[in-house]
């Protein structure tokens, strides 16, 4: 019996033969996940508009961030899979250069070293590994037996902890933050044994006091002092999360409405447009609002796993599931800073938060998932 004579036989479930099914796999879409980030995308403009005082500048610019953000997904969802599984090393070792050219000639802010410049347009290397880091781990481990042995999980995270280290140095605690998150969740994903895990959570338990006293800055233990009694310093570094949670409160179940917040609006809450976005929308949409908001995101993640639960190869299903999860820690991050159960470090809510390169970063990371999304239905259907 032939193939076509097999492909006869096979049920028709008729969505193989659908337009949108042909549209999908032509153009590398996977359209669950862009309608919900289409969707976050449009809400995170409106909940802007308020946050940055009706701006209609900050919309235009957050709007033109979008547009290349989305035009980087789409391009990315063509890349082949095994492409990028051959690029990712060099990828990672751009990546690394930069980050060490960025604290011998970068351009500092604010008492940062994070950005270089070229022709006149800044960017942020880091940016480069929260993308390189999963696909370099997600590479090399892919290539090995399942659960890694102890030789590669040390190989592993020396990968993981040099560009990790280097970002903490500019210093960028958020941003470090989610690229060894990045990293981290491969290792967990590709089967490391309990043992192994409770092996590191003791290590990092040890190491909590040469961390504080060694590796963090003057400015970084007084965020997590704050965590703990802000109204230490009401006035000072305590008045962030202060006013953040006073914006939280003061909106109730349904919120005071749109443009009706208080907070932000009368310029109580500093960085209402980027970090502390959430409070400007709890404030004004309720708690209803933001059940919603973490449904929506909680969409998004699930649309990742099962992404993942369906790749072909263990590269796609690691680095799927480590783009689902690391989207996890961007929100949980934020959010928790914002309540005040997690120290401020400065992570962006995704779609929300003003940004560029970060939303850029972002957006392409849903282009490997979708990438690998139509990958796995291009292998079901040997007729495309």
């Amino acid at each position: 019996m032939g193939n076509q004579d097999f492909l006869r036989r096979m049920p028709k479930t008729g969505y193989e033969f659908s337009r949108s099914y042909r549209i999908a796999q032509r153009f590398h879409i996977d359209f669950v996940l862009l309608f919900l980030l289409l969707g976050l995308a449009g809400f995170g403009m409106v909940v802007l508009y308020s946050a940055s005082s009706s701006s209609i500048l900050a919309i235009q610019k957050q709007g033109s961030f979008f547009a290349i953000a989305f035009t980087a997904m789409f391009v990315i969802a063509q890349v082949p899979v095994d492409f990028m599984r051959r690029i990712a090393p060099w990828m990672y070792a751009v990546g690394v250069v930069l980050l060490v050219l960025v604290l011998v000639v970068g351009i500092g802010a604010k008492g940062a070293q994070r950005w270089l410049g070229v022709g006149g347009i800044r960017f942020q290397p880091s940016e480069i590994m929260k993308l390189a880091m999963p696909l370099t781990v997600a590479a090399f481990l892919s290539r090995q037996y399942l659960p890694p042995r102890f030789l590669h999980i040390v190989i592993a995270l020396l990968i993981i902890i040099v560009p990790t280290a280097l970002i903490n140095k500019q210093p960028d605690m958020g941003t470090a933050i989610l690229v060894l998150a990045s990293g981290m969740v491969v290792l967990f994903y590709a089967g490391l044994q309990w043992w192994y895990i409770g092996a590191a959570v003791a290590l990092a338990g040890a190491s909590l006091w040469p961390i504080w006293h060694y590796m963090m800055h003057d400015y970084q233990q007084k965020r997590v002092l704050m965590l703990f009694d802000p109204e230490s310093d009401p006035l000072g570094a305590g008045w962030n999360i202060i006013q953040s949670k006073t914006a939280i409160g003061s909106g109730g179940l349904h919120g005071k409405g749109w443009l009706e917040g208080t907070q932000s609006r009368l310029d109580f809450l500093p960085e209402g447009h980027t970090d502390f976005i959430i409070a400007v929308m709890s404030e004004e949409f309720g708690l209803l609002g933001v059940i919603l908001l973490i449904l929506a995101y909680i969409l998004v993640i699930a649309r990742g796993m099962h992404i993942a639960i369906n790749a072909q190869d263990n590269f796609g299903r690691l680095l799927a599931a480590s783009i689902s999860t690391t989207f996890f820690v961007y929100v949980f991050v934020n959010m928790g800073m914002v309540a005040g159960i997690v120290p401020v470090v400065g992570v962006p809510l995704p779609f929300i938060s003003q940004g560029g390169t970060a939303i850029v970063a972002l957006m392409s990371g849903f282009g490997i998932l979708m990438a690998i999304a139509t990958e796995q239905k291009r292998v079901m259907n040997p007729q495309k």
